[in-house]
């Protein structure tokens, strides 16, 4: 068994982009687009326990701002789950995070992100 625990380097980095442009986006009351980046981020790193469990934490937060009772809901069990299936390598990938989503499904990479792996 495979035990994921550091981001790669160039994971690293696509994944902060993806968080700086979701911060840009919410500063800027571009919901839809905050959102769209947050999503990228969790796809990106997703297999990672600190990575994956941030980008919940901010879906948490992103629910409480839009006053979203599902995703609040979703988001807390996500992050109750989420980390240690990082962990031990067994995540859905491409799950965009939401609670829009089943947390099991795999789902298409979009291309750009599927060339980091």
């Amino acid at each position: 068994m495979k035990f994921n625990t550091k981001i790669p380097k160039h994971l690293k980095q696509a994944y902060n982009k993806e968080l700086k442009q979701y911060r840009f986006c919410l500063e800027n009351k571009q919901f839809n687009s905050a959102w769209f980046h947050l999503e990228r981020s969790h796809i990106i790193g997703q297999s990672y326990p600190v990575e994956h469990s941030y980008s919940h934490w901010l879906m948490l937060k992103y629910g409480f701002r839009q006053k979203d009772t599902k995703e609040v809901i979703g988001q807390i069990i996500r992050l109750l789950v989420g980390g240690w299936k990082s962990f031990i390598n067994h995540v859905p990938l491409g799950n965009t995070g939401g609670a829009n989503v089943p947390p099991l499904k795999r789902m298409p990479i979009p291309s750009d992100i599927k060339s980091l792996f």
